[in-house]
């Protein structure tokens, strides 16, 4: 029988005596029979809810807090021994609640700091493969504003291409990429459980700064080697020939001891020119109209083009903001690419300069034979060149300063069969 009906058929008692006192005789002995039996039940009343009934609804009392997750409040006494100690044994366990609760609020706010800080990208994927969410890092590294603009989006849809790399991965894949701006990135797909099920979730690291560093340091040491060494045999061989090249009295020997020294002389300027790339000073930024500074050197890179059978068209708005920058190593970098596209192109080509937006960005654009996949994937690294001439230095020198200056810049075919050179300040 439930404790609640024993209540109730006590309370029926109580008033089944109640209502025969009022229809007994007072003298008569039933009279007193039903005012005891009307007494015991009061007593049994009060025995059964001071022990029973005040517990049992301590004990409900405390299953809606724990209902509700209210760890704050806490239950009162009931003055019962035994039910008073599971009292304080529930107190207790609600203070222990609230301060694991508490401390796993302050575990998640820090950790949440920390992802929304930290230099490495966070993207969270749903089961259909669109993200639902990521930090500050991996936003900037999709070319979004920000965090929010992640959510409901797939990965290739990002105008980075480090979209289309990320919506490759398979599941437990690592995948290290070189992009068509110079940056290096390490993707992981990786996944954790949560009540059984599992959630992908991508893993960005830019190793941009640590590559560039090692190679650096590789085509450093070999170019001061190389420069050691070449130049200190050319110089006894520039020596050498040149005075034979005055005592012979043969012409066409005469003439092929000149020829010499003019190819030893060139070995020399080619030597120096890749030594030259590894001493790029640091930029000298100051506030820049760089539109004028193109019309400015606008004559130079007509030339330039010129002298490839190439024309020039440069667009440049009447207003434009002004940017923080170092001319003279900017001057470098617009010429080295615009003699790249002018090379590309050849004779009957086209390039075009122009100033726009979004923001602050210059774009050196050619009708060239564009770049191909395989040529892509090694633009920037050190010594590598399509030119059967080239050796390498070019871009390495154009991404350097532009990284100096933390600009964004791309280079890429588009579909259209325009090669762009974008940079945005």
């Amino acid at each position: 029988m439930r404790i609640s009906r024993i209540f109730i058929l006590i309370i029926l008692l109580l008033a089944g005596a109640v209502v025969a006192l009022m229809l007994l005789d007072p003298g008569s002995i039933a009279y007193k029979v039903m005012w005891g039996m009307a007494l015991v039940c009061v007593v049994l009343m009060i025995l059964f809810y001071r022990n029973v009934m005040r517990p049992l609804r301590a004990i409900a009392n405390g299953m809606d807090l724990l209902r509700a997750q209210d760890f704050s409040s806490r239950l009162a006494h009931v003055g019962q021994r035994e039910s008073d100690r599971i009292v304080d044994l529930f107190n207790s366990m609600m203070a222990a609640l609230k301060q694991e609760r508490l401390r796993l609020r302050e575990q998640n706010h820090f950790l949440d700091l920390l992802i929304e800080v930290s230099p490495m990208g966070i993207i969270m994927l749903g089961d259909d493969g669109r993200m639902t969410g990521g930090n500050r890092a991996a936003a900037n590294y999709l070319e979004f504003d920000s965090p929010d603009e992640l959510c409901g989006k797939r990965p290739g849809d990002s105008e980075s291409g480090l979209g289309k790399v990320i919506e490759s991965l398979q599941a437990r894949e690592v995948k290290v990429t070189r992009l068509n701006d110079s940056m290096v990135y390490r993707c992981s797909r990786l996944a954790f459980m949560e009540s059984g099920i599992s959630h992908p979730f991508i893993l960005i690291e830019r190793l941009t700064e640590e590559v560039m560093k090692a190679e650096r340091k590789s085509y450093e040491k070999v170019i001061r080697m190389m420069a050691h060494e070449v130049n200190n045999s050319l110089a006894g061989m520039i020596s050498a020939v040149s005075t034979a090249a005055e005592e012979v009295t043969d012409k066409e020997l005469s003439e092929a001891l000149v020829a010499c020294e003019t190819r030893c002389r060139d070995m020399g300027t080619f030597i120096t020119k890749f030594a030259s790339a590894v001493k790029i000073p640091s930029p000298s930024l100051s506030s820049c109209d760089l539109a004028s500074l193109l019309l400015r050197w606008r004559p130079m890179l007509e030339s330039i083009c010129a002298s490839a059978g190439a024309t020039l068209r440069t667009v440049v708005p009447e207003e434009w903001p002004f940017v923080m920058m170092d001319p003279v190593l900017i001057e470098q970098v617009v010429t080295n690419i615009v003699k790249n596209a002018a090379e590309s192109c050849g004779a009957g080509g086209h390039i075009c300069i122009e100033l726009g937006k979004p923001g602050s960005t210059l774009t050196i654009s050619d009708d060239g034979p564009g770049i191909s996949r395989e040529a892509a994937e090694m633009l920037f690294t050190p010594f590598f060149s399509t030119k059967p001439q080239g050796h390498g230095l070019g871009l390495l020198l154009v991404s350097e300063v532009l990284n100096a200056h933390r600009c964004r810049f791309s280079l890429a075919t588009g579909d259209d069969g325009i090669t762009r050179f974008r940079i945005r300040f």
